[in-house]
Formats: C-alpha cells, sequence, structure tokens
C-alpha cells in the first residue's frame, strides 16, 4: 500500500464525487455472482456509488467484474473492513473508497496510508475526535437510525465542517432528511436491497428502488 496522506488529491476528489451523488448502495449478498447482479441493477438506474461489502464470501472476485461492466464511471467502495487483510485485498482489488463499520486506530492509520479515500464508523463525539485526530477527512455516523439527524446536527457545533456519511437504518423515505441536515452522502442498504427481492432475483424491482431514491432525493 502506497504510504500518502488519506488527504490527497486522489481521496479528496473521491469525495467530491460522493457529495455529487449523494447516496451510496451498501451492497451485502450470498455470493459475488449476486453482488455483480445487484451492481448491475443499481447502475443501471442510475445509482453510481456502490459499496460491496466484506459480509459477503469471497467478495474480492466481484470488484474486477464490477468493474469491468460498469467501468470508471462507478464509484466503487469496500465497506464492512475490519482486518488489515481486508484492507490489503480492497486496495488489491481497485476499490475506490474504504468503509470500516467501527474506529480501530490501526486499521484506520492504514487505510489512509493508502490513496484512497478512507470512511471509519464513528457514533460518539469522542470518537469523531479521534478519527479526525488520526487525519479522517469524513466519517460514517453508524448506526444513523438509532441517533437521528438531529444527532448529526448536533455534532456539527464542536466539529464544525464535519463531513459525515450516516449509515444502518437510512431508508429511501429518510434520506433526504439526512442530506438536508447536512450528511455529505446516505448509505443505504436493507430496504434498498431487500432480501426478498435478492432471494427472489428480482433485478427488475431492485433497480425500481434505487430509481425511486434517486428521485425523492433533494435537488
Amino acid at each position: 500500500m502506497n504510504a500518502s496522506a488519506g488527504s490527497n488529491s486522489r481521496a479528496l476528489e473521491t469525495l467530491d464525487r460522493l457529495k455529487a451523488l449523494r447516496a451510496i448502495a451498501v451492497v451485502r449478498a450470498r455470493d459475488p455472482e449476486e453482488a455483480v447482479a445487484i451492481a448491475d441493477a443499481l447502475f443501471s438506474a442510475g445509482l453510481k456509488a456502490i459499496e460491496l461489502t466484506f459480509t459477503t464470501p469471497e467478495i474480492e472476485r466481484a470488484f474486477p467484474e464490477v468493474r469491468r461492466r460498469l467501468g470508471s464511471r462507478l464509484l466503487l467502495g469496500a465497506g464492512t473492513i475490519t482486518t488489515l487483510e481486508q484492507l490489503q485485498a480492497a486496495v488489491d482489488a481497485g476499490a475506490d473508497f474504504l468503509v470500516s463499520p467501527h474506529l480501530n486506530p490501526v486499521l484506520l492509520k492504514a487505510m489512509l496510508d493508502t490513496d484512497r479515500l478512507a470512511i471509519p464508523g464513528v457514533l460518539t463525539p469522542s470518537e469523531i475526535a479521534s478519527a479526525l485526530g488520526l487525519g479522517a477527512v469524513v466519517v460514517k455516523l453508524f448506526p444513523a437510525s438509532t441517533v437521528g439527524p438531529e444527532h448529526m446536527k448536533a455534532l456539527f457545533g464542536p466539529f464544525p465542517g464535519l463531513r459525515v456519511v450516516p449509515t444502518g437504518g437510512i431508508t429511501i423515505a429518510s434520506a433526504g432528511a439526512w442530506l438536508n441536515a447536512g450528511a455529505v452522502a446516505v448509505g443505504l442498504g436493507g430496504e434498498l436491497l431487500p432480501k426478498a427481492l435478492r432471494d427472489a432475483g428480482a433485478w427488475d424491482e431492485i433497480s425500481a428502488n434505487a430509481t425511486r431514491l434517486l428521485s425523492d432525493l433533494p435537488k
């Protein structure tokens, strides 16, 4: 991995793209093939920021196939990174941004030493202060639905300029409230990609969910 700062130009360019796209699909699948099919369905509807998570077995195999099929217009993330081995696999697979569900100083430092955008998971002011102190330029508020947009807005007082991507329990209906409250982007998984639709291979319905999400986002 490259020993460059987490706030380098590539990372900041990725952050700018996230701000413009406003929504990230968090994909948890049964296998790499299902993850690829989900990515196809989401991208076809116009959702161009997709995070493939390490909760999917052998997800490393999906990254190059998704990139081959969808190209550079896709902002491709690696999520639920909890180990240094997963981090290295994500970098090797060409992920544009790296997401962890928690704050682990050793892991975050390693994430920041890549040329990718690092997004550590936080919930409390102490965790945010630690993440910023280590060099993070954006944080993932997780699980966001347990605290709500008002919690995030309150954090902007002691942390002016804080960049936040709330994730966890965000719905199509609630995404706009988070963005209007100041989120950089929102991460959605469960409601966007319900298990029943995934099990049925109902890719058209998943595409329709993505279309509905994008049409409801604040302009």
